[in-house]
């Protein structure tokens, strides 16, 4: 399979200011995803997307391709990434001539994920034969669905899955089915996934590709990014 990896870097983060440049544990944040999706050796073709110069100009310093600059349109706040996505296969498609079997979807808010995920889930894709493979973390047991809560316009709480009075809350950690997350770190599908009648990320059958917590930390604000720095704290060089 001809596996095209998409770098998605915005320059309008208002969380954290500058995020995608912004140093985290001595290097650009940018630079982690780069990284890990060369030395993946599973993506056919690496390429940056984004509206910002400054943000394309790095990419192009850590050797990763640059092909155009996104629209900026494309670079709202509130711009899905359906949309960006599209027009970075369209645009390989009739500029470049390149169309991927699957696309690989990469967001450096998720510093943490390593090559060996990047590879493993392109793996599952093919095995599984599904529409496009999600990274997943498991869910806390504190903040296992069976245990949260819905709160009427009264106050009263009751369970949110069923509805049901808070006493029939299951207590026990270990009686909690297993329960997962996306974590942001990685999303693949088939390409024709994206320009179907009911154009998605994701298309019918999903396959679920396991991450543990400690990879999976995404960013959003700066105690994210805190954690992250922790993370990397740890780990061998």
């Amino acid at each position: 399979m001809k596996v095209l990896g998409i770098v998605t870097a915005r320059g309008g983060s208002k969380g954290i200011p500058g995020k995608n440049l912004k140093l985290l544990a001595g290097k650009p944040l940018l630079a982690y995803t780069i990284e890990a999706a060369r030395a993946s050796g599973a993506l056919d073709r690496i390429i940056l997307s984004t509206e910002d110069q400054a943000i394309a100009d790095a990419g192009r310093a850590m050797w990763c391709d640059v092909p155009f600059l996104r629209p900026a349109d494309l670079a709202l706040d509130d711009t899905p990434h359906l949309p960006v996505i599209q027009h970075a296969v369209k645009w390989m498609d009739e500029r470049a001539g390149y169309r991927p079997d699957v696309v690989m979807i990469l967001q450096p808010t998720s510093p943490l994920r390593s090559a060996a995920d990047i590879a493993a889930a392109v793996a599952l894709l093919e095995k599984t034969g599904a529409d496009s493979v999600l990274s997943v973390s498991d869910v806390p047991a504190h903040s296992h669905p069976m245990r949260t809560l819905r709160v009427d316009a009264a106050g009263y709480a009751t369970l949110f899955a069923t509805g049901e009075p808070v006493r029939r809350r299951v207590n026990r950690r270990q009686d909690l089915p297993e329960a997962w997350v996306m974590n942001g770190a990685i999303y693949a599908c088939l390409t024709p996934v994206l320009f179907a009648a009911e154009p998605s990320l994701y298309g019918d059958r999903v396959a679920a590709y396991r991450m543990p917590a400690e990879r999976s930390i995404s960013i959003d604000d700066l105690a994210d990014w805190s954690a992250a720095e922790r993370a990397l704290s740890t780990r061998h060089p």
